[in-house]
């Protein structure tokens, strides 16, 4: 009878909070209104077609770029590590998607007992075999699984976009790095032309000189333009090596040559439909994990709050006990217990309230941090734009000015010739000649890498 009566109350216990389950303290995410401008700065932009939308191997032409981006991708220290951050994660939110199932457990035992000569049984020794199974379970009454389980899928979903982020990252650094790689190759073989030249102007130099038509200083001059222009090479052939080891470095490998393309190789027209700012939140995927970590903090604050409301748990354990397991068939051996258990925080030293209050503080630096990815990524885009436009606008005007200074070369050395001009004539124009051809090769590049860094900021880079 009391048996009976006990199982009734367990039986109750379980009915009731199945109806506590519908009475949840937990809250629902809604993403915060966020007031995003048409604009960036003086760029208002018509469209929503998006760079970011376009694959990386679509946006960039070079096929010798595209396959160290390939090998990028599979062999990057940083994308790797991430790639196993990803699987942790998936490991945890499969963990907190099972906390809903009971935890079930088995077990088989074997004691052999001996009283003291001094108890009342004295001295007697009997051997006890076990088989016992426990099934526990904890239902959400309160949405504190729930909000676990939420909290985990997301922080499932930020490492997700952090990957994707870092792989954004990757490319543009990668196709940066490449095309700085090629300018240098470029600016190496300027140095060597330029290089003969200056010797030949040395060696006509000197003929002037024998004539009288020029005097020591000015082939002394000639000599020391020489020079400074060997030291550019020594320069330029410093920056060349470093560059390839950034770039076998985000390979991941040990040194070995780059293949790369030459600049006048290199394609440069590309239509810059940016979209509007708004189009961020689905493109970048720094935001997006901004986003999810706001969404985990804010599940936190709902596990927060279900501390102050009562824990209550069911068990039950049943099975078999003999002296020996031959006689585990025997109905007598059965045994079986039900609990329910129902605990309510009262005083705990402050513990719950601090987790809580700790728990929203920790939102709203989320919260934060989210507007501050948003305004972040509106003002890269804004540079990326700028620096664009301005590296068209200047490559257009320094072709101009490279166009008259080899003109100017020109006139001078021939005036020098038949002793119209004098050597000074002839070594500013030729300084002025070169500095406009490292310019030219530079902006050309600045103009490239100023392409990629819209590409970026824009979050394209982890598509496909």
């Amino acid at each position: 009878m009391r048996e009976q009566l006990n199982m009734k109350q367990t039986t109750y216990i379980i009915l009731l909070s199945m109806i506590f389950t519908s009475c949840l303290v937990t809250k629902k995410y809604t993403r915060p209104e966020l007031e995003l401008s048409e604009a960036y700065r003086d760029v208002t932009l018509k469209d929503s077609t998006s760079l970011a939308e376009m694959p990386w191997n679509e946006f960039f032409t070079d096929p010798t770029l595209k396959d160290l981006i390939n090998e990028a991708l599979e062999n990057n220290f940083d994308l790797l590590m991430a790639y196993q951050r990803v699987l942790a994660a998936e490991a945890l939110f499969k963990q907190g998607k099972a906390e809903y199932m009971p935890t079930l457990s088995a077990n088989l035992g074997v004691a052999e007992n001996k009283m003291s000569n001094q108890s009342w049984m004295q001295g007697l020794s009997f051997e006890e075999y076990s088989l016992k199974g426990s099934l526990t379970w904890e239902p959400d009454i309160w949405g504190r699984i729930t909000a676990n389980k939420n909290a985990a899928k997301a922080t499932l979903f930020q490492v997700q976009e952090d990957t994707k982020a870092i792989q954004t990252a990757l490319v543009a650094n990668l196709a940066s790095a490449y095309f700085q790689l090629i300018k240098a190759d470029a600016q190496i073989d300027l140095m060597h032309k330029t290089i003969a030249n200056r010797k030949e102007s040395f060696e006509v130099m000197m003929e002037l000189k024998k004539s009288g038509r020029v005097n020591e200083a000015g082939v002394m001059q000639t000599k020391a333009q020489l020079h400074a222009t060997e030291a550019l090479l020594v320069d330029f052939n410093r920056m060349q090596k470093l560059l390839e080891n950034t770039i076998n470095l985000i390979l991941g490998r040990e040194y070995a040559d780059i293949k790369r393309s030459q600049l006048n190789d290199i394609n440069t027209a590309k239509s810059v439909e940016t979209g509007v700012p708004a189009l961020l939140l689905a493109n970048r995927p720094d935001v997006r994990a901004a986003e999810f970590r706001l969404m985990q903090a804010f599940e936190q604050t709902n596990v927060a709050r279900t501390s102050f409301y009562p824990n209550i748990s069911i068990s039950a354990s049943g099975g078999l006990q003999a002296m020996d397991p031959s006689l585990w068939f025997n109905k007598d051996a059965l045994l079986y217990n039900a609990a329910a258990n129902l605990t309510q925080p009262i005083f705990n030293k402050r513990r719950n309230r601090t987790a809580l209050e700790v728990a929203k503080a920790q939102q709203e630096q989320a919260f934060i941090d989210f507007k501050k990815s948003i305004t972040g990524a509106s003002t890269q885009v804004s540079d990326a734009l700028i620096n664009y436009q301005a590296a068209t606008e200047k490559y257009k005007v320094k072709s101009d000015e490279l166009e008259a200074l080899n003109k100017a070369v020109t006139y001078s050395e021939d005036l020098l010739t038949s002793g119209f001009a004098t050597y000074l004539e002839v070594l500013i124009a030729q300084n002025s000649e070169l500095n406009a051809e490292i310019n030219i090769i530079d902006i050309k590049v600045s103009k490239l890498t100023s392409m990629i860094s819209i590409y970026e900021a824009l979050g394209g880079g982890w598509r496909n």
